[in-house]
């Protein structure tokens, strides 16, 4: 059984200097395959230098390149050139993740929305999926993209922890869906159970968000309660439970879907 996390912060601080040996215990969990998120310019530049480091024949390690919004207020005339350049590299598989977050505010409103036009630009121009965020913004995102999709490859709304209105707007877009431990928080996660049947094979992939959403369901849970890749079967276990499906068969579809979105050998 095979799976592929789609959103791995592999950067993050929290991982300094075991970085090796987080993806070794990955692949021995059966996570062939990870797509480090790219969050801002130079985090996306380490994501891709992390790749080349670790996974020399490029079998397994993958990543995304964009501007987050908490960032966006950086974003400029040069963050394009440096982001068209990132996104020529081939282990550059998706533009992101951006996106609008209207929950934190980090970004005002009019440069979020002006660094996400930009970058779905990019990505029609450039015939790359896109990796989206979107916190309390789902309106606005759906109407800012409804002037681009029809030239993106794909676009998947990562960390999906919305409504159901949310969720039936995205997939009426054809919208991919990412998801992750959230789905097994007791406390503010049970209303994915019922949501994640609604998600037709061929839309859903899964990603574990580390070093962030440890799964509360994990047994036994790591003493430093960070999150891995090696823990995404926990995330695949609750959701083939709500999707009424074996664990084989719902590793066998997000793993193809993945496969699909981010063109993966």
């Amino acid at each position: 059984m095979q799976l592929i996390d789609i959103g791995v912060n592999l950067t993050n601080s929290s991982f300094h200097d075991q970085q090796a040996a987080v993806v070794e215990r990955a692949l021995e969990a059966g996570v062939t395959q990870m797509v480090l998120t790219g969050t801002s310019l130079a985090v996306s530049e380490q994501a891709l230098e992390l790749c080349q480091q670790l996974d020399a024949g490029g079998a397994h390690l993958f990543a995304t390149a964009g501007v987050h919004p908490h960032d966006a207020k950086a974003w400029d005339a040069g963050s394009e050139r440096q982001l068209r350049q990132l996104l020529s590299q081939p282990r550059v598989r998706a533009v992101g993740e951006c996106g609008l977050d209207f929950n934190r505010d980090f970004s005002p409103r009019p440069l979020q929305e002006k660094a996400l036009e930009a970058q779905l630009a990019l990505a029609a121009e450039l015939r790359l999926p896109v990796f989206l965020h979107e916190r309390d913004a789902s309106e606005r995102l759906l109407a800012i993209l409804k002037d681009y999709r029809d030239h993106l490859t794909g676009a998947v709304v990562h960390c999906f922890t919305g409504e159901r209105d949310a969720l039936f707007a995205y997939l009426d877009m054809d919208l991919h869906i990412g998801i992750t431990g959230w789905i097994c928080d007791e406390r503010r996660g049970t209303h994915l159970h019922p949501l994640v049947a609604n998600i037709a094979e061929g839309r859903l992939m899964l990603e574990s968000d580390a070093p962030y959403l440890l799964p509360r369901s994990l047994r036994p849970k790591p003493k430093n309660g960070r999150n891995e890749p090696a823990f995404l079967p926990e995330v695949l276990r609750e959701v083939a439970v709500h999707r009424g499906e074996t664990a084989e068969h719902t590793a066998a579809h997000t793993t193809a879907t993945a496969r699909a979105f981010f063109q993966l050998p």
